[in-house]
């Protein structure tokens, strides 16, 4: 993968996680702390896992040289986000840091191993690759979820139905 690729792919990613913002949206408030599967993360925890491990810590990692995360805190920050208004401003802030470190990383950074807290070294395009893997399978979850919680999730590629900075981009510039 060149930087050129990349920004196709972040692209992509952009409209994806626009629609993983819905997901939430659709989730309701009181569900956010319980366990509508056992033994599954509460949604609230995996918003802080899928937002800032995943998607801020993994892009950061790669732009920086070094993926460094502490998945051992996650549970502790979904309890002190203590809302889904809350959660929702922090997967929006998570997205809005993975974007400016992925507009830093260029093709040495993506040819470069990239050590990680998983006892495993990649070179930093795998990482970025593992990163949306991760996503979409923990998007998955939360799909589930909100299915349990009676909840009609919204159309997985619906990405015109997304906020603007979210949308395709020919879609977020016509008529404008």
């Amino acid at each position: 993968m060149d930087k050129a690729t990349l920004d196709q792919v972040w692209d992509q990613f952009r409209q994806k996680y626009g629609v993983y913002l819905r997901l939430l949206e659709s989730i309701p408030a009181d569900r956010y702390a319980t366990h509508p599967v056992p033994g599954m993360r509460t949604p609230a925890e995996l918003v802080v896992h899928v937002s800032g491990t995943v998607v801020r810590d993994m892009a950061e990692g790669v732009a920086k040289g070094r993926i460094t995360v502490d998945e051992s805190g996650e549970e502790k920050t979904a309890t002190e986000l203590r809302d889904k208004a809350a959660l929702i401003r922090f997967a929006r802030q998570c997205f809005e840091q993975a974007d400016a470190a992925i507009r830093r990383i260029g093709d040495a950074e993506l040819a470069a191993m990239v050590p990680t807290p998983w006892k495993a070294t990649w070179p930093g395009y795998v990482a970025l690759h593992i990163l949306q893997d991760e996503f979409l399978h923990h998007r998955g979850q939360l799909y589930a979820f909100a299915r349990c919680c009676g909840v009609e999730p919204p159309f997985m590629w619906g990405y015109a139905d997304n906020a603007p900075e979210f949308q395709p981009r020919a879609a977020a510039g016509a008529g404008a």
